[in-house]
């Protein structure tokens, strides 16, 4: 029993001594804090932030992994600064007053990872300044004054995966600035002086996946911009607010998943860039003025599954416009000026899991009521859309009725065409003829127009649909006749007025040969009239008409005797008249009396020009 006692014993004097040496050894290797600064044993973290430090300071551990030294006053970083930190991990000098790095400032820090020098007063990077970090992924220079890349910039950072370069002052990024970085995957630039897109320089990014652009100064993205960018799949394009229109192959050779154009000056929905974009799953257009959605505009992106336009100028989304869009699950319109969006936009509700809608104008009828049977399938983001145009429901959240309120409350009025008399127009041929369609509904209806072939009519062409919802026909040919149909739709179902059309064609006559059909004027005749008024005769046409010809015909014979009389001067010596013999009539019939005489000839003499 004594025996074990003193084995215990022995046992907690030897676990003293090894602790008391612990510490010991600890406190002889471990490194005193610079003044101004606090540092982590236990992290091995020196924070320096906000100590008005204007040099970095002396007495750093040489063993820390993360060095804060934000909020100071730092102008000037000497090469090898950091030298004995070969332990440093990450370096953060942002929010500084940092304008000149020499050459080889980094060097020794071959394990960093991160290196932030963000918010600071830097113009220009000199080559080298990077040698040394042949581990770094993140380098964040975003927030300065710089104005170039210069070729080689970054050529020692080949493990460097993440570039943050935005709000700067770039006017100029050289073909071979990005030389070196085979990793970098990710690249934030700002281009608000730059005059074109760099294109030749990002060939160099060869796995680049993410690409954003804030500020670019260009009215339009330009063709094949990023043709080289095969690994691309992230592209966004931020406060560009003098950008209007992609190029028709702007997008030329990319295959993104995400692609967001916000904040600036689209008016319309870029549908040629987009369509062969397949694998697109997320657009974002919002803060851009589009005003309009259109039908079946979209069908090519397969993979869609969200899309963005809040803040916008929206005014409609037609029908069928995410037809095709079988996996779309996310639509987001808040705060634009929408009256309403009809079940028929969609390809299927089925799959639409989030719909913004709020901050709208909605008028609240039938069209909306299918909002509201899904509600509880349907994520509003917390803001429920009101009625802000309709004055019965003004300012109600109509997501509040109860089902058996809705059908009296979201209704609407089926088109009931106002002029049902049947319109039977004759007119002669070369006519232009003019049909009136004027239809009531709530909400009101929309009016088309089919020809005899029951095939919609355009607005555009010799026969077509103008926007007021009336039919023209210009200079109407027997061909055009037949039954034309109106017809008014809105969501309440639809109504129709059929009218008539007679175009006679012109006579045909064998008798006179000669016409002047060019100098008559057929009136147009307007709708009911049979237009068999008679063509009447116009003198202005025949005179200017005369007059022409007879100004052509003596500027031919002018040039004619001009030439002849230059012809002949131009053959030396020549006789100036000539002598005709000739025998008068009154001889030849005296020979022919059997006289036997010989006939008498004359002659004279005329002189030539």
């Amino acid at each position: 029993m004594f025996e074990g006692v003193a084995i215990h014993q022995w046992l907690c004097w030897g676990a003293l001594y090894l602790l008391t040496a612990g510490v010991t050894s600890a406190s002889e290797t471990r490194q005193p804090c610079p003044q101004s600064c606090r540092c982590s044993i236990v992290l091995l973290e020196v924070n320096c932030s906000d100590g008005q430090l204007s040099t970095v300071p002396d007495g750093l551990p040489q063993d820390a992994k993360l060095l804060n030294l934000t909020h100071n006053k730092i102008k000037t970083l000497v090469n090898q600064r950091f030298c004995a930190l070969t332990e440093l991990l990450h370096l953060d000098l942002s929010d500084n007053l940092l304008a000149l790095i020499e050459v080889d400032a980094f060097l020794g820090l071959q394990k960093l990872l991160t290196l932030h020098l963000a918010h600071n007063h830097l113009k220009i990077i000199p080559v080298g300044v990077f040698a040394g970090l042949i581990n770094l992924q993140l380098l964040d220079v975003s927030d300065n004054e710089i104005l170039v890349f210069l070729d080689f910039t970054f050529r020692d950072l080949a493990a460097l995966q993440s570039i943050k370069a935005a709000d700067n002052d770039l006017v100029f990024i050289s073909r071979q600035a990005f030389t070196g970085l085979t990793s970098v995957q990710e690249l934030h630039l700002d281009g608000s002086n730059l005059t074109s897109v760099p294109s030749e320089a990002l060939t160099q990014l060869s796995v680049l996946r993410s690409l954003h652009f804030h500020r670019l100064g260009l009215t339009s993205i330009p063709n094949y911009s990023f043709r080289h960018l095969v690994h691309l799949k992230e592209l966004v394009i931020s406060h560009c607010p003098k950008l209007e229109t992609l190029s028709a192959n702007s997008l030329f050779g990319l295959n993104l998943t995400s692609l967001a154009i916000r904040h600036c000056n689209l008016n319309a929905v870029p549908y040629i860039p987009l369509h062969h974009l397949v694998y697109l799953v997320y657009l974002d257009l919002s803060f851009n003025p589009i005003s309009y959605i259109h039908g079946n505009m979209l069908g090519d992106l397969l993979r869609l599954q969200e899309l963005h336009l809040f803040g916008g100028s929206l005014q409609r989304i037609e029908i069928r416009a995410f037809r095709g869009l079988t996996h779309f699950k996310l639509l987001n319109v808040s705060r634009n000026l929408l009256t309403t969006l009809e079940l028929d936009a969609f390809h299927s509700v089925d799959t639409l899991k989030t719909l913004g809608l709020d901050n709208n104008p909605l008028v609240c009828d039938c069209r909306l009521l299918w909002v509201v049977r899904r509600r509880q399938y349907l994520d509003l983001g917390g803001h429920s859309p009101t009625c802000t145009t309709s004055i019965q429901l003004q300012s109600w959240n109509f997501l509040d009725f109860s089902q058996t309120e809705l059908p009296g409350l979201l209704t609407c009025r089926q088109p009931r065409i106002l002029n049902q008399k049947p319109q039977v127009v004759k007119v002669d041929q070369g006519h232009t003829v003019g049909f009136y369609c004027n239809a009531e509904g709530d909400p009101l209806p929309s009016v088309s127009w089919l020809n005899p072939q029951l095939t919609p009519l355009s607005p555009t062409g010799r026969i077509r649909a103008l926007s007021n919802g009336s039919l023209e026909v210009r200079y109407a040919q027997p061909q055009d006749s037949g039954t034309y149909l109106c017809v008014a739709s809105n969501a309440a179902g639809n109504d129709s007025l059929a009218v008539s059309l007679y175009v006679r064609a012109f006579p045909s006559s064998t008798k006179n040969i000669f016409h002047l059909k060019g100098w008559f004027a057929f009136p147009s005749a307007s709708p009911g009239v049979k237009g068999n008024q008679k063509p009447q005769f116009d003198i202005k046409t025949l005179l200017i008409a005369a007059t022409i010809g007879f100004l052509s015909f003596f500027s031919s014979v002018s040039v004619c005797f001009v030439f002849m009389f230059f012809w002949s001067k131009s053959k030396g010596q020549i006789k100036h008249t000539a002598t005709i013999a000739y025998v008068p009539r009154s001889a030849v019939s005296s020979s022919t009396g059997g006289t036997g005489k010989s006939m008498e000839t004359s002659r004279f003499t005329m002189k030539l020009i």
